[in-house]
């Protein structure tokens, strides 16, 4: 008789963001997941292929959370730019992990889905896709600054965040 299922692909991938956000991208370990879903290493292997495996479903289930953040954060850029650093500042290193080689390129394709929207509606589709590159390059690197702490000349953070913001905005508007 085969023995009973005792976690799910979707426990192993939860407790996996959880000790990602815990105990960083050295700690996602395939023993780590087993304890925290109450497991033998070996029986993960059923659900998950390997680490590289792992990190890949973490990863994947991180942009997915992002993209319904964003898709229900509202339809401009403001908007989504504010519901991305949430994100961020939320789950650190689930935001870290998206900008790896573990993500998958159809979650990330996904995830890109409401600033291209928001995009066309600003400069049109000739341009949505190179605005939409603009906004997350930007973004992407005051957020991945904040959260190393390399914001360290003073100043108000929140305060350089929204002027950045409402200066690309506007010259996308112009």
């Amino acid at each position: 008789m085969p023995t009973p299922d005792r976690t799910s692909f979707e426990q192993i991938v939860a407790a996996g963001r959880e000790i990602l956000e815990s105990d960083g991208p050295a700690g996602l370990t395939m023993q780590a997941v087993a304890t925290r879903v109450g497991v033998r290493a070996p029986s993960l292997y059923k659900r998950v292929r390997d680490r590289e495996a792992l990190h890949a479903a973490v990863a994947e289930a991180s942009i997915d959370a992002l993209t319904q953040r964003l898709e229900t954060a509202g339809s401009d850029l403001d908007t989504l730019a504010r519901a991305y650093r949430s994100f961020a500042q939320e789950h650190p290193e689930g935001f870290r992990i998206m900008f790896t080689s573990a993500s998958p390129h159809d979650a990330l394709t996904r995830s890109a889905a409401p600033l291209l929207h928001a995009a066309t509606a600003v400069v049109g589709d000739e341009h949505a896709l190179d605005a939409a590159r603009l906004f997350t390059a930007w973004a992407t690197g005051f957020l991945q600054m904040e959260l190393s702490g390399a914001f360290r000349l003073g100043g108000d953070v929140d305060r350089a965040f929204e002027y950045g913001l409402h200066q690309l905005t506007r010259a996308l508007t112009a």
